[in-house]
């Protein structure tokens, strides 16, 4: 039985993972991927100890992808977000820090593209005026983490297809 459960939770793990693999190969529109979603609720379902997994899933794809300037400001914010999940028992507390996940990254990745780089006077106007150029950015990251984070509510927590339920009661 235990055999079983450790097997089912793995196997979980590992495609979730893979999801993340898969869309950070998959074309699609500027910043509009569940990575956020999934940096939230990974440490929901299977507790802290998996966001360094996460970010290793990042490590790799970004050595494929090729790295950048804005690994720390970029890994540190979805780690920041995977630590907050801590903070949610219910579906509403859930969807809101996973909102607050995205304004993290916004933030976070931002201040790392004003500071490090230099597209951006390094002032008070240049932070401003970098924010604001990443709008249509965050438009696409919000849209994103609240779309997956509600196919994620959807098919984990409803009674219908009833697939993490056990993960949950032995991960609390």
């Amino acid at each position: 039985m235990k055999n079983k459960f450790f097997l089912q939770y793995c196997l979980v793990l590992l495609s979730s993972i893979g999801v993340l693999f898969l869309f950070r190969f998959l074309p699609h529109p500027p910043n509009f991927t569940p990575v956020i979603a999934m940096a939230f609720y990974l440490p929901v379902f299977f507790g802290m100890w998996c966001i360094p997994f996460l970010i290793l899933a990042f490590a790799i794809t970004d050595f494929v992808i090729g790295f950048h300037s804005l690994l720390l400001w970029t890994w540190g914010s979805l780690t920041l977000i995977g630590l907050i999940s801590k903070y949610s028992n219910r579906i509403l507390s859930r969807l809101f820090l996973s909102f607050v996940g995205a304004v993290i990254f916004f933030i976070i990745s931002n201040f790392g593209v004003w500071f490090t780089g230099i597209l951006y006077q390094h002032s008070l106007e240049g932070l401003i005026q970098c924010y604001i150029m990443a709008l249509p950015f965050f438009t696409n990251t919000l849209l994103s983490t609240i779309i997956f984070s509600l196919i994620i509510e959807f098919i984990v927590f409803t009674k219908k297809f009833n697939l993490i339920p056990q993960l949950l009661k032995k991960n609390r």
